[in-house]
C-alpha cells in the first residue's frame, strides 16, 4: 500500500505544539526533533517549516509578542486604571502600559522569558515593540542612543521581574510538598533552606523573604522609580 499524502500543518500548530514542550518539558525540551516527535512527524518533514532549533525559537518569540500587539492582554490601562489612548498619551504612560501588558503576558508564558533571553529581539513584532519604546522616549525629549538604553533597561526590568517571580512561585509551590519544613512561630521555612546553617548571619534578607510584598506592585514600583530615572519624576 502507498502511503497516503504527507500531512500539512500551519506555523501555529508547531508553534503550539512547541510551547507545549516548553510549559511541560522545559527550555532544554524544545527543539526541531522534539516538536516533531511530539507531532508525530519525521524531524525532516519539520525543517521544511523551521531548519533549526534557533528558527524555531525565533518564532516561538514572534508568536508570544504577537498577542501583545493584537491586544491579547488585559486592555491597557494608566495608573489610576483608566482606559488608554496609545496614540494620545504621554510618554510616561505609554512606556508603563506596554510595560505592564508585557508583564501580564510573560506571567501566563512564563517559559517564554527564556526564548526572550536567548533569541534575538529581530522580528517584526519585537522591532514593533521596541519602535513603540522608541517612539515613547524619544517624544519625551531622548535623544536616539538614550531611547535604545532606556528601551533596553525597561525590557530588562520586564524579563528580570517575571523571571525571579517565576523562582520565587516554583519555591513557594516546592514548600507545599509533603515533607517541607515549617516552623509555627516564624511561618514556612523553604525547603532549600535546610541546605544551609548559617541563615541567621543575614537577619534584614531573613525578614525581607517574610514579608508578604505582591509581585505586581513590586513590579510597578520597580518601574516608576525606573521611568522617574529616565524622564525625570
Amino acid at each position: 500500500m502507498r502511503p497516503g499524502p504527507r500531512r500539512s500543518l500551519t506555523h501555529p500548530e508547531i508553534l503550539d505544539a512547541a510551547f507545549e514542550l516548553l510549559e511541560t518539558k522545559g527550555f532544554d525540551a524544545v527543539s526541531v526533533r522534539g516538536v516533531a516527535g511530539a507531532l508525530g512527524l519525521t524531524p525532516t518533514a519539520m525543517y521544511t517549516y523551521y531548519p533549526n532549533k534557533q528558527a524555531l525559537l525565533a518564532g516561538m518569540v514572534e508568536q508570544v509578542l504577537g498577542r501583545l500587539h493584537a491586544g491579547e492582554t488585559d486592555a491597557t490601562t494608566d495608573a489610576s486604571g483608566a482606559p488608554v489612548d496609545a496614540a494620545a498619551a504621554d510618554p510616561r504612560t505609554r512606556v508603563r502600559a506596554l510595560a505592564r501588558d508585557l508583564r501580564a503576558l510573560l506571567v501566563e508564558h512564563p517559559g517564554a522569558v527564556g526564548l526572550l533571553l536567548a533569541t534575538p529581539l529581530d522580528g517584526p513584532n519585537a522591532t514593533r515593540m521596541d519602535e513603540q519604546l522608541l517612539d515613547a522616549f524619544t517624544g519625551a525629549g531622548l535623544d536616539l542612543v538614550g531611547a535604545g538604553r532606556a528601551a533596553h533597561a525597561v525590557r530588562v526590568h520586564v524579563l528580570g521581574a517575571v523571571a525571579f517571580d517565576a523562582a520565587d512561585a516554583a519555591r513557594a509551590e516546592a514548600d507545599l510538598e509533603p515533607g517541607a519544613r515549617t516552623i509555627t512561630s516564624v511561618g514556612r521555612v523553604a525547603a532549600s533552606d535546610t541546605l544551609w546553617d548559617d541563615l541567621e548571619s543575614f537577619p534584614l534578607s531573613e525578614r525581607s523573604r517574610r514579608l508578604d510584598d505582591d509581585p505586581a506592585e513590586r513590579f510597578a514600583w520597580g518601574l516608576d522609580r525606573l521611568l522617574d530615572g529616565l524622564l525625570g519624576g
